[in-house]
């Protein structure tokens, strides 16, 4: 068993580390209190070739492993839960549908501009009544001659709404197999189709400067041949995508849990009480010890997940647990970095502030945590 990443990787971690200190984290605490998603920094990351990473160079994209995807959805998360979501979100929900399940008409005209970074684009699934239950959707499409007319609303929608978003992927009732089961497919709607409107959502606790949306659709019509894949193959599209974006979320929370790690190291190095600082009691230094061991072990597993998923093998099993144990680990991290921080850690001056918010998303998107233990135990047999 090999466990070094090969100089490719370890160069390509450098360089995300790098670009991510110099360009994102003097911007991120003021443009998470303002809100507002960045076109400066988006078009930073398109450059460095963060987006299409995993997608053949036929199509625009970088031709790489997945580990190396995860490696650096890792390093921006390390210094910005609102970042990496827009990368993750960009390359797993937007990108990975297309370009697994499209037609080669829609991979050449979307995949491009995608992969470099000048446009976004989302992936509707939740809903209003329909979260965990995604098989619940009750958006429509109902096919009238050469054009599929869907109504329905779509909510946490990431990149949807942003002014280079392209466009979405929704997931529509088509039909019904029997009379318990929906045919579910995807379709694709472009921004600005008549009676499709994309709200970008505010007053948010945590990614404030990642674009989050509603959706609404009202007679909204687009080509028959913007179905995605096959009709009726929908459900089975949105479980494989969700499997390849749970790695994404568990690198989130890996990068997050680093970051936070690495605040509450040297904060306790530097805070002094009782004449020594707080990092050489033995209360504290547990603390930090536990901490590094946690990250270390979820980084084994969600590259063990990474490494399946690139060996072509069955992931489903280690992406639920990576995603879940990651997520988790990000939590406990982040609690004890406040904690160590005490009352400064409680200030938005200080960054714990902003990863204390920011991971509590990791456990309810792409699968709450019950979820994901509810997967693992199909998987092992147990329900």
């Amino acid at each position: 068993m090999d466990f070094e990443l090969s100089m490719e990787q370890e160069i390509l971690r450098k360089t995300v580390r790098d670009f991510a200190e110099k360009e994102i984290a003097p911007l991120a605490r003021e443009l998470d209190e303002q809100e507002r998603f960045s076109l400066e920094t988006m078009a930073a990351m398109g450059d460095l070739g963060l987006f299409g990473m995993v997608v053949n160079e036929e199509y625009g994209g970088q031709g790489m492993d997945y580990i190396s995807y995860i490696i650096a959805v890792e390093e921006i998360a390390r210094v910005d839960g609102s970042h990496a979501a827009t990368v993750a979100a960009g390359n797993s929900l937007g990108i990975g549908p297309l370009y697994y399940y499209g037609s080669e008409e829609q991979k050449h005209k979307y995949l491009p501009d995608l992969c470099a970074g000048k446009a976004l684009w989302g992936f509707g699934l939740t809903e209003p009544g329909a979260g965990s239950d995604a098989g619940g959707s009750a958006t429509t499409a109902v096919l009238d001659g050469n054009e599929w007319v869907i109504n329905g609303s779509k909510i946490f929608i990431t990149n949807a709404s942003t002014p280079i978003s392209r466009g979405v992927t929704v997931m529509c009732k088509t039909g019904s197999r029997d009379q318990k089961r929906p045919e579910l497919s995807c379709i694709l709607v472009e921004n600005g189709t008549k009676g499709f409107e994309a709200r970008e959502m505010h007053g948010k606790m945590m990614w404030r400067s990642s674009n989050t949306s509603e959706l609404y659709f009202e007679d909204c019509r687009v080509p028959k041949d913007n179905i995605l894949g096959l009709r009726g193959k929908g459900f089975h599209q949105m479980l494989e995508t969700l499997d390849a974006g749970r790695l994404s979320i568990g690198a989130m929370g890996i990068g997050g849990a680093q970051g936070a790690f690495e605040l509450a190291l040297r904060y306790a190095k530097e805070r002094q009480q009782f004449g020594r600082p707080i990092s050489t009691f033995q209360v504290n230094a547990f603390k930090l010890a536990d901490m590094a061991m946690e990250i270390e072990a979820a980084r084994l597993l969600l590259y063990q997940a990474c490494w399946q998923k690139d060996q072509h093998k069955s992931f489903s099993k280690a992406a639920a647990m990576g995603k879940l144990y990651a997520s988790e680990v990000m939590g406990r991290v982040v609690n004890e970095a406040v904690q160590l921080h005490g009352g400064y850690g409680l200030m938005k001056e200080y960054n714990v502030e902003r990863f204390y918010r920011d991971q509590k998303l990791l456990t309810i998107g792409e699968g709450t945590s019950e979820i994901q233990r509810l997967v693992i135990a199909r998987l092992i047999g147990a329900i």
